[in-house]
């Protein structure tokens, strides 16, 4: 059996937005490329270059951004209720 290590907990808040970014550019820009191109041979060759530079670019605006994300969502969402209250 493979053992994986886990990182420790302290980069939880670098690991979301990397995982984030990376699911999430790669979904819109194999959208875009398909809806540019179409399901051609070009688009194998086409896709990995947009995707890197959306993933570039959205990573970091990841990072910037969450902490004001989070503040925004805990004014619009209720906390949730406490246990034993």
């Amino acid at each position: 059996m493979i053992v994986v290590r886990k990182l420790p907990a302290r980069y939880a808040p670098i690991v979301m937005p990397f995982v984030l970014s990376i699911l999430m550019t790669a979904v819109v820009s194999v959208i875009s490329t398909l809806r540019s191109l179409g399901a051609t041979p070009a688009f194998l060759a086409t896709w990995p270059g947009p995707w890197a530079l959306s993933w570039l670019v959205a990573f970091p605006t990841l990072l910037l951004v969450l902490p004001m994300v989070r503040r925004i969502v805990t004014l619009v969402v209720a906390a949730p209720p406490q246990p034993g209250r």
